[in-house]
């Protein structure tokens, strides 16, 4: 499989397939393609696997395309304006990805349930007590808020951020809160009371426009119905 990721700001991601080759993706994720891919609905792996992707934040059902009597290709779009991340995993790299960061992968990549291991973190941390986890071997396509801005940190190396800007790392890396200092902070510095704090090592992956921000200042213009 080789692929194309092209336009912005709502990229598409086009995947060029050998004959026999599969994409798995997120239900309604297919946005155009050549006559001769097949899909297969399922729920791929059996009923653990269906609620591995609910909890996860992905539909219980999935898509498989396969190119059938010759190459095929078939492309992907995404859904808010950002970018898809192409990022590959095998059997000595795992990710880790915020809920809902699916869009597509070779048919080698598994997708599972990644439970932040402090409750504290999942409740405050802003990322969620569930994550997705990507193993396998393959390539997987991702959907980020806005730009992505990477940073490898070494062991012990940490960053500070700010809830919902974090979209994707390496399962190496540890995440846990952090609390604002200082009860005025808290209450009038506008950032929150919890911050999440990322140490390596590893690669974290930080998106410059979460949309659970702009869902939040959109909402301020849109008169109540009382």
């Amino acid at each position: 499989m080789r692929y194309e990721i092209s336009g912005t700001p709502l990229p598409v991601v086009t995947c060029y397939l050998e004959n026999g080759e599969t994409m798995k993706t997120e239900k309604g994720a297919m946005s155009w393609m050549s006559p001769n891919m097949e899909m297969k609905t399922n729920a791929g792996g059996g009923i653990s696997k269906m609620f591995s992707r609910a909890f996860s934040g992905e539909s219980i059902f999935q898509n498989k395309y396969t190119a059938v009597n010759g190459d095929g290709m078939i492309a992907f779009a995404s859904s808010f304006p950002g970018m898809i991340l192409a990022l590959e995993v095998s059997a000595s790299k795992s990710i880790i990805a915020q809920k809902s960061a699916f869009l597509a992968s070779e048919n080698g990549v598994d997708m599972s349930i990644h439970f932040q291991k402090k409750l504290s973190t999942g409740f405050f941390g802003g990322e969620g007590f569930i994550m997705q986890k990507f193993s396998g071997n393959g390539y997987v396509f991702l959907e980020i808020d806005g730009s992505i801005v990477e940073y490898n940190l070494a062991r012990g190396e940490s960053i500070i951020v700010d809830t919902g800007y974090l979209a994707v790392m390496d399962e190496s890396v540890n995440m846990e809160i952090q609390s604002v200092k200082g009860l005025g902070n808290m209450i009038a510095g506008g950032e929150g009371f919890f911050n999440t704090k990322v140490t390596g090592p590893g690669k974290v992956y930080l998106q410059t426009m979460p949309i659970s921000n702009i869902a939040g200042t959109i909402s301020r213009f849109i008169p109540s119905s009382n």
